[in-house]
């Protein structure tokens, strides 16, 4: 019933107010940086988007694929701090797979899928193992833009779910401007941000912007907290003119990171030994817990128009991480009524990474075709090293837990040096006819991997090459109705020995293919910005590893399946209301198991509102407020319960803005804001994963309110 009520309620909502609504599309200042146009202050919603077709800004409601955008303005009115908090209101997401614990990494699905993170058009990757992962501060974004279903044609190695793309905040064309902003908020929160910018140059042809801040707060969990410092300078030379050169460095250094812990599965999800775990329990120890992150990038995006046809579009850049990890952890078994058992971790890991994409693009007519045409070549090259412990850890009385105790130093475990390589060439072809659209998307990937152990002294290899394709058509009829029918495909290579004849022979494995059917309607109700979305798809992932009881190797006989209907609405009314709605349904099956996938959710819902009252003695007040509706999932099986479910849940958030220039001339461009998530702190389990090894399950956030003072010009 929650769901058909935010489907049902937003529907009729704005039948009644679209009749009102006579501006034009969204006003866009921008400049041109690679081909991507940069949303100066987007207080609108948006309803364009790059990251389907790697070419120019397309109206959302002519591409044939779903596509979410969040923009900056967005961001702001629901006080978003991280990545994982800005897709909340996405369909087909299932959100916080850490629950609010581990916020070192961004962590969530996608039509049940796992989501590769791109910034500026190259891909953010993580190591191997995953602990030295990049995470980009959401204060130096500029927008997110989320594309559904496999996307390689275009991006290469990717997941069947999709993928997103984050737009960092770059020089525009305006003289001068910028802003400050002070924020503090519960857990003792603290952030002080800067992002100033303009002409470095009379003529305007050389501008700058530079983006930093401070900020820390405690966590969660008791005894744990998170710091950081980052800075991201950029310069553009050549603004307004056909070459355009833009340089972007990044340096973000996180002295702490609050705690990757987790509850007891049984304490949690379902009353334990001793009742239920407090929400901010602590399975750690202050005395062996650190994560240190030092990240820092450079980037270069070069544009250059031939003529008003063609166009060369090239950007790199260059990543280097370096993390030092250690912990103590529950497993999440019970050794006594009130004692749960641990163990420890650690890992010092470098990631070192070069990637490039290169692009040519062109319109052409070919009678009444037009075309636009795109050939480009990408490349990537990255280097890992992992030296990781693994040992035991004294128990802990949950009850009355005791820290700073004696933890055993834990010996070494593994020690890797990894190399990936990525060549991919694609081509893709836009035609338009009148009112239909169809695109050809064909690329063709050349991987290779080599990984060596040292500590047990052995090594592993891959070559596999890959083609991946799309093919979309879409009919944009006058009244603002756009059907539409998209396949695409995907891959992902995947490590591990495999064996079709029961050991005999072996070899490494092949990438895992994933494919998609997707059909939907678009409806943007002409001259406004309202905009309506539904989409039904079909994913199957092919090719996928399964394990053959205690053996060292694995057959490709699995299979997983990702069906689903997607539902989204956004609407910005008069510029004074902004409404997004969104509605997911979905079942993902694992053939292997004849379950779910693990981790994976049933949907999703949610409804966001917020209002600027335009006139009167309250002018320049803003409230607003959300739900947030989160399906029940499948968490795994474990000896002490079989096909864990965890239950859905119910959030509300609250927002609140004042422009305090409409209580005296004095204060132009001061704003006061504040914000709240799970506004009734109720206590629900986000997530939960269980194994033959581990019982796992994660709190989500509580109540978490934070308010902020900004000045801008």
């Amino acid at each position: 019933m929650l769901l058909a009520f935010v489907v049902l309620g937003f529907t009729g909502f704005c039948g009644s107010v679209g009749a009102e609504t006579s501006h034009g599309a969204a006003d866009q200042s921008h400049s041109r940086q690679g081909g991507k146009p940069l949303m100066v202050h987007g207080h609108r919603i948006s309803t364009t988007a790059s990251i389907a077709t790697k070419t120019e800004n397309h109206p959302m409601v002519n591409i044939a694929q779903s596509v979410t955008v969040i923009t900056r303005h967005e961001m702001d009115v629901r006080g978003v701090l991280s990545l994982s908090q800005a897709v909340r209101y996405v369909a087909g997401i299932t959100q916080d797979q850490r629950g609010a614990t581990a916020t070192r990494y961004d962590m969530f699905a996608l039509r049940g899928f796992s989501v590769p993170t791109y910034l500026d058009g190259l891909k953010l990757e993580a190591s191997p193992t995953g602990y030295a992962a990049p995470q980009i501060d959401m204060f130096r974004v500029n927008r997110i833009e989320v594309l559904k279903g496999p996307s390689s044609a275009l991006y290469g190695q990717s997941s069947p779910g999709g993928l997103l793309e984050m737009s960092s905040k770059l020089p525009t064309d305006a003289r001068s401007y910028g802003s400050v902003a002070a924020t503090g908020g519960s857990f003792d929160l603290y952030r002080v941000d800067a992002d100033v910018g303009g002409w470095a140059s009379d003529d305007g042809k050389v501008r700058y912007r530079v983006y930093g801040t401070a900020n820390g707060s405690h966590s969660q969990l008791s005894q744990t907290g998170s710091r950081r410092f980052s800075i991201s300078p950029a310069v553009t030379f050549g603004g307004g003119g056909p070459t355009t050169l833009t340089l972007l460095g990044n340096y973000q250094y996180d002295p702490t990171n609050a705690s990757y812990g987790s509850v007891p599965l049984i304490g949690s999800l379902v009353p334990g030994p001793s009742g239920w775990i407090r929400r901010d329990f602590y399975d750690g120890d202050r005395a062996f817990e650190e994560y240190r992150r030092k990240q820092g990038s450079f980037t270069y995006i070069l544009t250059h128009r031939f003529s008003h046809a063609w166009e060369l579009v090239s950007r790199a850049r260059y990543d280097d991480i370096k993390t030092d990890y250690e912990n103590v952890y529950t497993t999440g078994k019970w050794l006594s009524p009130t004692t749960v058992q641990r163990a420890t971790f650690g890992s010092d890991e470098h990631l070192r990474r070069v990637a490039m994409d290169t692009q040519l693009l062109g319109h052409v007519h070919t009678g009444p075709v037009n075309h636009t045409l795109m050939v480009g070549l990408d490349y990537d090259y990255t280097r890992a090293t992992e030296l990781a412990r693994a040992g035991s850890a004294p128990a802990l009385d949950v009850v009355h837990p005791v820290y700073n105790g004696a933890i055993p130093v834990p010996p070494l475990a593994s020690d890797y040096n990894t190399r990936q390589q990525q060549i991919g060439v694609y081509a893709q072809d836009e035609l338009r006819i009148g009112s239909f659209y169809l695109t050809g998307s064909l690329r063709n990937d050349w991987y290779t991997a080599h990984q060596q152990e040292y500590v047990a002294n052995t090594s592993s290899s891959q070559h596999p090459s890959q083609i991946s394709f799309r093919v979309a058509g879409l009919y944009h009829f006058n009244f603002g109705l756009a059907p539409y029918i998209t396949y695409s495909t995907s891959f992902q290579p995947q490590a591990g020995i495999v064996s079709e004849n029961g050991g005999r022979t072996t070899h490494q494995a092949d990438p895992s293919v994933g494919r998609q059917l997707e059909g939907g309607v678009k409806y943007q109700i002409p001259g406004t910005s309202m905009l309506f979305s539904a989409a039904g798809f079909h994913i199957e992932q092919s090719n996928v590893l399964v394990s053959v009881g205690d053996a060292v190797y694995s057959t490709e006989s699995g299979r997983v399946h990702s069906d689903g209907f997607e539902f989204e609405a956004h609407a910005d009314v008069r510029r004074n209301l902004m409404v997004t709605a969104a509605l997911s349904v979905q079942r993902v099956h694992d053939e292997s198991t004849g379950k779910p996938l693990v981790q994976s959710g049933r949907g999703n819902a949610s409804l966001f509102a917020f209002y600027t009252i335009p006139k009167g003695r309250l002018k320049g007040v803003g409230f607003g407020g959300g739900l947030r509706y989160e399906a029940s999932a499948y968490g795994g099986s474990t000896a002490s319960m079989k096909n864990i479910r965890i239950p859905s849940y119910v959030v509300f958030d609250a927002s609140f803005r004042y422009d305090l220039a409409a209580a005296h001339a004095a204060l132009r461009g001061w704003t006061l804001s504040a914000s709240v998530r799970n506004l009734f702190d109720k206590r629900y389990i986000a997530s939960c994963y269980g194994s033959a090894y581990s019982e796992w399950c994660w709190y989500g956030e509580r109540r978490n309110a934070q308010a902020t003072l900004s000045y801008s010009w």
